[in-house]
């Protein structure tokens, strides 16, 4: 791997709630060198930071609800004091999405930001779904979000799968923001487009699954993603870390032995 790798760790969520410790060290053991965090886990930021150093992780980045950081721009300073490099707004409830009122909101909230971020000594990314694929004029308004905001205060975090769902080959749609993005989520799938695709990430969990299966996260390699391809990709557009990421576990498998099947993929390429 030309790259370093990092998990998410939503995809453990269930695990570190339980013991963060024990499972910081078993994603060390898998091999990441980093890791991206959904929350403290009843920790200070400097109680954390010092357990990844303990352990021989970075902590690379976090993903920080939108409305969290609007409602308290103060919060990026746990994660600065946490020593991540990026804060990255993960995802958008329904009202902030695009064809609605409030994505005027978005656009203008990460510019303010982006700018506080930065003035931390950080870096403001953006974790998109599939719905930033909807059309604004002719335009998809993912792009709009990146050419609204300047380069230097907001980052794309690419998410290969909700790319691909969106409807764009996601090797060949990242070389749009060459040297823009350090981050990418790399992400595997099975099926298609589906109802039930934001059940499988813990939210709208009130749909039911759809009964044939439709959609499915996988470990890296077990699904529908060209894998070498997006990689290449990544190197000329100046990606510096991959992320790892798995909403929810198949095959049979727990959230940590997808992570391991993951990374041990990654290593084969």
């Amino acid at each position: 791997m030309k790259f370093p790798i990092a998990l998410q760790l939503y995809s453990v969520r269930s695990d570190m709630s339980a013991d963060p410790e024990g499972t910081l060290r078993k994603v060390k053991e898998m091999g990441y060198e980093g890791v991206e965090t959904a929350g403290l886990y009843r920790m200070s930021p400097e109680k954390l930071r010092d357990l990844c150093k303990e352990i021989g992780l970075v902590p690379l980045s976090a993903h920080v609800p939108f409305v969290d950081m609007m409602n308290d721009p103060d919060i990026l300073k746990d994660y600065a004091e946490l020593g991540c490099k990026f804060v990255v707004i993960p995802y958008l409830t329904e009202e902030y999405r695009p064809g609605n009122e409030k994505f005027a909101e978005v656009i203008e909230g990460a510019k303010m930001l982006g700018e506080k971020a930065k003035a931390l000594g950080i870096t403001l990314a953006y974790h998109n779904h599939d719905f930033e694929f909807e059309k604004i004029d002719g335009e998809y308004a993912l792009d709009i979000l990146y050419k609204e905001v300047p380069a230097d205060i907001l980052e794309p975090e690419l998410d290969t799968c909700w790319v691909n769902v969106g409807g764009e080959d996601p090797a060949k749609y990242m070389l749009k923001y060459a040297g823009r993005q350090r981050l990418l989520h790399l992400k595997d799938f099975a099926g298609s487009k589906s109802e039930n695709m934001y059940a499988l990430i813990g939210i709208d969990e009130d749909k039911k699954k759809d009964g044939g299966g439709k959609f499915e996260f996988r470990p890296l390699g077990k699904g529908v993603q060209d894998f070498p391809a997006i990689l290449d990709s990544a190197e000329k557009c100046g990606v510096e870390w991959v992320i790892v990421e798995q909403d929810n576990p198949s095959m049979g498998l727990t959230p940590l032995e997808c992570a391991k099947v993951s990374i041990d993929y990654l290593k084969t390429l």
